[in-house]
């Protein structure tokens, strides 16, 4: 097991909280063994963040989503994420994202991180504040399965298209693999989002966002990922954008009627 006594303060973790960071470590010195300057102080707070991290996603699991249950409670879903195509207007015109094939526990934590304003949009807002955790929890998990082909083939564990050197070396940054699994759709954590494939314009959208301050409507508080985002420029973040969305990937749009 690994030690993490190097944390600047005393952090009491259980075993399944330990469980958790022991999986995190290997991609959190991988990150850091690619960066031009890292301190001591740096990977002390990357690690203090992380815990605090694990910590939140161990209350999401302690809910459990009924796949079922949630495929009764998406009404207020399916008006935006089971329409081919459906663009947002705000903060400007992007694809909503697709979300049937992405991971329960993200869907669960951007639920959550919606609902307790540590993203920003007027309209997830709104609906998130609907919701209660178990609502999440199916919802999370009726879109992590919905569109899912039992005998689908694997996808490689590189990316199905190769990057071009700009393209790698602004990957290569933030080393990006480290979380997001090394076809990017894999993520270390399930927490973490899966990226291949995904809407290029809603990837560029959301990446923005991180870097966003001191702003009411738009934004995401989340520290390592605002800090991974203010080292591009917006013209970097959309060419990693359209890049990630060119990758094969696992998640689709599946067409809905709103009258079931």
């Amino acid at each position: 097991m690994v030690k993490v006594d190097f944390l600047p303060y005393s952090v009491r973790m259980c075993a399944k909280c330990m469980r958790k960071m022991n999986k995190l470590i290997p991609a959190i010195q991988r990150f850091f063994k690619s960066s031009q300057a890292v301190t001591a102080a740096c990977l002390s707070t990357f690690m203090a963040l992380t815990v605090l991290t694990a910590g939140s996603a161990l209350a999401q699991d302690a809910v459990k989503g009924d796949a079922k249950a949630g495929g009764a409670k998406n009404a207020m879903c399916i008006g935006c994420h089971g329409i081919a195509g459906y663009q947002a207007s705000f903060p400007e015109v992007y694809r909503v994202p697709m979300i049937s094939g992405q991971s329960a526990a993200y869907i669960a934590s951007a639920l959550n991180a919606y609902k307790k304003g540590d993203r920003k949009h007027p309209s997830m807002r709104s609906i998130s504040q609907s919701l209660t955790d178990q609502d999440m929890a199916d919802l999370a998990a009726y879109y992590s399965v919905s569109g899912v082909l039992a005998n689908a083939p694997a996808l490689p564990d590189v990316p199905s298209k190769v990057p071009d050197a700009q393209v790698l070396a602004l990957l290569s940054k933030a080393n990006c693999a480290s979380c997001h699994g090394t076809n990017y759709n894999k993520p270390i954590d399930p927490s973490y989002p899966k990226l291949a494939g995904q809407h290029d314009d809603y990837l560029f959208v959301a990446l923005k966002a991180y870097k966003t301050e001191n702003n009411a409507k738009v934004g995401r508080n989340n520290a390592i990922m605002s800090g991974i985002a203010k080292q591009y420029t917006n013209a970097e973040l959309k060419t990693l954008a359209k890049y990630l969305g060119s990758v094969d990937g696992q998640m689709k749009v599946v067409s809905q009627s709103p009258f079931k």
